[in-house]
């Protein structure tokens, strides 16, 4: 099953990339290598492909530039290669959002995957102790939802075919790795079973050891969410609907105790 997103992108398997069609801006896409994620796997000395995955940060219609820029709004697409890294699915190496200075606030990240299965993990602090921690498993047309300065990651829970997905973030966004580098990765690492159809976590014994919940995605009604729409349609429709994405100081009490 493919996701309509709403926006004419295409999705370039050899080489890895993207094709924007008539009235869709994007930029050239960013290469991430293996090389640059040895230091947050489990296994850094792997093989695997190589890149791991493409990413265009600031695609969209033509129509809207001046309206995502004006809202500090930035959409971002997302393809993973197919495969394996070692005993690890293809995944992200995991990071935190650097503080924005138009809002004051690590800025919270809105996923919705297009193909594939997607997990998306994420936990509270990169520090020695993790906090909660989350495993939210998704697949084509659901969202979910990163909270303000949680560490996280995304990973391809289907190693057979590509992960695509695409995120609202916000437009000055920038990527802290030194305290997950620091542990040697996040609090708990994916594993692939002998037949690559399960994943199984590994805790990272760099962190205190706390419990990992795997679940399905929320309800995000109380972030105007809806099933009735793709993300990108629901910006176009009423952009007021995703600006918490950039603004996220405008819903304070969502962030408190916050459950993906």
């Amino acid at each position: 099953m493919i996701f309509d997103p709403g926006l004419k992108i295409f999705v370039r398997s050899a080489p890895l990339g993207f094709e924007y069609g008539t009235g869709v801006f994007g930029p050239t896409p960013e290469f991430r290598k293996l090389d640059s994620i040895r230091s947050s796997l489990l296994d850094p000395r792997c093989d695997g492909p190589d890149p791991v995955y493409v990413i265009a940060m600031d695609v969209g219609k033509e129509e809207h530039r001046y309206v995502l820029e004006e809202r500090m709004l930035l959409f971002g697409v997302v393809t993973f290669s197919t495969g394996r890294l070692g005993n690890e699915p293809v995944r992200s190496q995991g990071h935190v959002h650097k503080i924005s200075s138009h809002s004051g606030w690590s800025p919270p990240e809105l996923y919705e995957i297009w193909q594939g299965r997607a997990l998306i993990y994420m936990q509270e602090h990169d520090a020695d102790d993790p906090g909660r921690c989350f495993a939210v498993e998704a697949g084509p047309g659901e969202v979910v939802v990163v909270p303000p300065g949680w560490p996280h990651a995304t990973i391809s829970a289907d190693f057979r075919q590509p992960l695509i997905y695409g995120a609202w973030c916000d437009r000055e966004y920038g990527f802290l790795y030194d305290g997950i580098r620091t542990h040697g990765g996040l609090a708990w690492f994916p594993t692939l079973d002998s037949k690559g159809d399960q994943i199984q976590w590994q805790p990272n014994m760099k962190y205190r050891v706390r419990h990992l919940e795997c679940k399905r995605p929320a309800s995000y009604a109380r972030f105007g969410l809806t099933d009735h729409c793709s993300i990108y349609e629901l910006f176009e429709r009423n952009p007021d609907l995703v600006q918490w994405v950039s603004k996220p100081g405008l819903l304070p009490e969502l962030w408190q105790d916050f459950v993906p």
